[in-house]
């Protein structure tokens, strides 16, 4: 919905209204003067033909003033809300465009004054000059790193530091062998322009063509992958030539590229994340990401829970982690209401999120029976877990 008009300060609407009216008095003024209007010649009772212009320039000034006060006013409300969607490192390199653009096309276009009368070159020199600082504007918002770079430290201003996130990536060879970088980018976490350098094509190609299977499957593997990448929504991949010719390892040319290209470096590599960090690259290491969305807790460990309810099936019990993920005990229902030491068995990750089965600390693995003192176990049957809830699904518990 518009805003209406009255909702506009009248107090402003008013002022605005009174240097429109003194704006028109005065060109009516000149208009009647120019027609020709003598001072000693009444037109209309008693006034001659200059002070009736100026009279029918105060009244339409008086008129068209508060609808031109009124748009006038909305136009810098819509202003402002346009720039309060803009960060203040944008406002402040836009406005350094455009101070920019204004001046360069100032001196540009100034000899316009030169070939034809000043009255008619001044409209055209305006809107130039508007049209520079525009486009100024912008270019300077779109380039706001840049330009803040250039200007800020001679303004006193700090240079935020760019986030990794927002560079192009750089991809190595461990990324498209993997392959989990088509889940990453579908997730939303990757997208953006992926580049990947011509010695990274030229590694992936060869192991591709090895005579070695295993080295063979990875190498074709990591050439699906690209090209996987190179049609999924919002991913840009583009091949870039060696930039680095000088440097004879891989690893070393992807540093140098980084580096020249202000670029992120996007790996799996742990070893190789840490000589780019060390030689001042940004890089974005995949593994360190996986580790730290790795499950809370993995089969074998033990941790204390509190078994708040009875589970499902007999002699289950129900405890939560501290993230709320659910944990069936199996023979924990004598628990209910206190602490266990459980140990986990395994770790079931789904669609809707993750559970785990543990059994007590102290108790036997399930699926075995307690054998002679020095005798082994003997195995027995494989037991059957169920998901405890009203309506969960039936999980079998794999054995040992």
């Amino acid at each position: 919905m518009n805003p209406r008009l009255t909702r506009v300060p009248s107090v402003a609407v008013e002022a605005l209204r009174i240097l429109i009216v003194i704006f028109g008095a005065g060109l009516g003024l000149e208009i009647g003067q120019a027609l020709g209007g003598e001072v000693d010649d009444p037109v209309l009772g008693p006034f001659n033909g200059i002070w009736l212009g100026g009279i029918v320039g105060a009244g339409l000034g008086y008129s068209l003033g508060g609808v031109l006060a009124r748009a006038v006013l909305q136009a810098i409300d819509e202003g402002e809300r346009a720039l309060s969607r803009l960060s203040a490192e944008q406002v402040v390199a836009g406005g350094v465009g455009a101070v920019g653009g204004a001046a360069l096309v100032a001196i540009v276009a100034w000899p316009l004054f030169l070939v034809g009368d000043a009255k008619l070159m001044l409209p055209l020199f305006v809107l130039l000059v508007l049209v520079g600082a525009i486009f100024g504007f912008r270019v300077g918002r779109n380039r706001r790193e840049a330009v803040l770079g250039t200007v800020g430290p001679r303004a006193g201003m700090v240079t935020p530091q760019r986030s990794p996130a927002t560079l192009p990536r750089i991809l190595d060879t461990s990324v498209a062998v993997d392959g989990r970088i088509i889940d990453v980018v579908r997730a939303g976490f990757a997208q953006g322009l992926l580049l990947v350098p011509r010695p990274v094509l030229g590694e992936l190609q060869a192991m591709a063509d090895s005579a070695d299977p295993l080295r063979r499957s990875k190498g074709r593997r990591g050439l699906d992958v690209l090209e996987t990448l190179r049609h999924e929504p919002g991913v840009e991949l583009r091949i870039i030539p060696d930039e680095a010719p000088g440097v004879a390892e891989v690893d070393g040319k992807l540093v140098r590229i980084c580096l020249d290209r202000d670029a992120a470096l996007l790996t799996f590599d742990t070893n190789l994340a840490k000589v780019a960090a060390l030689a001042g690259a940004h890089v974005l290491n995949l593994h360190r990401l996986a580790v730290s969305l790795r499950p809370p807790v993995v089969v074998g460990d033990e941790v204390v829970v509190v078994v708040s309810r009875p589970g499902r099936e007999a002699g289950q019990g129900v405890a939560y982690l501290d993230d709320g993920t659910m944990v069936v005990v199996e023979g924990g229902r004598s628990l209910v209401g206190g602490e266990a030491n459980v140990t986990v068995t395994s770790v079931l990750t789904t669609a809707n999120g993750r559970m785990v089965f543990a059994r007590p600390a102290a108790a036997p693995y399930a699926g075995h029976e307690a054998g002679p003192a020095a005798g082994p176990a003997t195995p027995g049957p494989r037991p059957t877990t169920h998901e405890p809830g009203p309506a969960g699904p039936t999980t079998h518990e794999p054995g040992p």
